[in-house]
């Protein structure tokens, strides 16, 4: 016996990349809907490479009763209003965008690193999903804390443009042809040129009367989840940069450290951990980018080495698919772990 499972915001980026890795995951299924928009109502997509295509529903009319988990990758707006009534209506949330992250009474889930923070979920009916360059840093962080005990992380990310869409995508895949046979290059989903730069700005600025004013909204979701899904002691800095990169989110991450740890100790630790492939080489190519993440499950780490500026500090590289390990693979492993200690419905 299975589970009867709504996608939200199919048609999306996350949206197609969940229902292709519930596919791939074989998630065990009695049904499943796609749901997006009025202006994607009618529309068939496929679910997965299984060959069975899908009919998109419109989430004005969906009547979520006696489906038993929605995935939602439909955005803030969408969630506001719908989230709380399919979650009313007994139907489980498991929510993409950043509206629930915060609240205390949601759980907020990466299961290699929380996964018993799953079980508040029935306060609210409503689980959340981080933020995407929170996701892979804190499956990296997990197996090192656990030995050392992170006291300060440093971290600049380099995000792709597929974290702000299709969109973004597009306007990247413009700007270059356009550069390239003499065009224009006139930036409209993001605040200057993407293609051939990088651009310090990811969402909007937090206002002055904060301890962050200056940082950007998605800089701050990096500290606060951090803290909620890992440690609330772990003071975190980020500089968030997209760049011009498809698909794949990198990051630089500095860490200090309570106790020693060496950087031999922290491979170890990081070729064991659930969720990470180490792939760390003191040699030309010996390390992960965004391009060979893509496709994969795994948050990627290399360059592990000793930061000599501080007493007991190490410095890595880590790498993953955003639109699976920073999103739909993440919700998707949600659903797995609710289904296991909660829902029980199947083997």
């Amino acid at each position: 016996m299975g589970y009867k499972v709504v996608v939200v915001g199919a048609t999306g980026n996350v949206g197609r990349e969940m229902l292709n890795i519930l596919a791939e995951r074989q998630f065990p299924l009695d049904d499943i809907a796609a749901v997006a928009s009025p202006r994607s109502t009618g529309d068939i997509i496929d679910f997965g490479d299984t060959g069975r295509e899908l009919k998109v529903q419109n989430i004005e009319h969906f009547d979520f009763a006696g489906w038993d988990i929605a995935l939602f990758a439909a955005g803030s707006g969408p969630a506001k209003i719908y989230a709380p009534k399919a979650a009313a209506a007994g139907c489980t949330v498991i929510d993409n965008s950043s509206l629930f992250r915060m609240d205390a009474d949601v759980p907020l889930i990466v299961p290699e690193v929380n996964p018993h923070d799953i079980d508040g979920y029935a306060k609210r009916n409503i689980i959340a999903n981080p933020n995407c360059s929170t996701a892979q840093m804190v499956v990296a962080l997990k197996p090192l804390h656990d030995a050392a005990i992170i006291k300060r992380v440093v971290v600049s990310t380099y995000q792709s443009v597929s974290g702000a869409g299709k969109e973004g995508m597009d306007e990247l895949f413009e700007q270059s042809r356009g550069i390239f046979v003499g065009d224009s290059s006139e930036a409209k989903k993001f605040t200057k040129q993407i293609a051939f730069n990088v651009i310090p700005h990811i969402d909007s600025f937090v206002g002055p009367d904060t301890d962050y004013d200056g940082y950007t909204k998605e800089e701050l979701k990096m500290a606060q989840e951090t803290n909620k899904i890992l440690d609330p002691d772990i003071l975190v800095t980020a500089t968030c940069v997209r760049v011009p990169v498809f698909v794949g989110h990198s990051e630089a991450i500095n860490i200090e450290f309570e106790k020693p740890i060496s950087v031999k100790e922290a491979q170890a630790l990081l070729r064991e951990a659930p969720g990470i492939m180490l792939y760390d080489k003191r040699e030309d190519g010996g390390y992960i980018t965004p391009i060979e993440c893509v496709g994969e499950y795994a948050t990627y780490v290399s360059r592990v080495r000793r930061d000599p500026t501080v007493e007991n500090g190490l410095v890595l590289w880590c790498v993953s698919d955003n639109l699976r390990k920073g999103a739909a693979l993440n919700a998707v492993q949600i659903a797995e772990l609710l289904g296991r200690r909660h829902l029980k419905k199947a083997a």
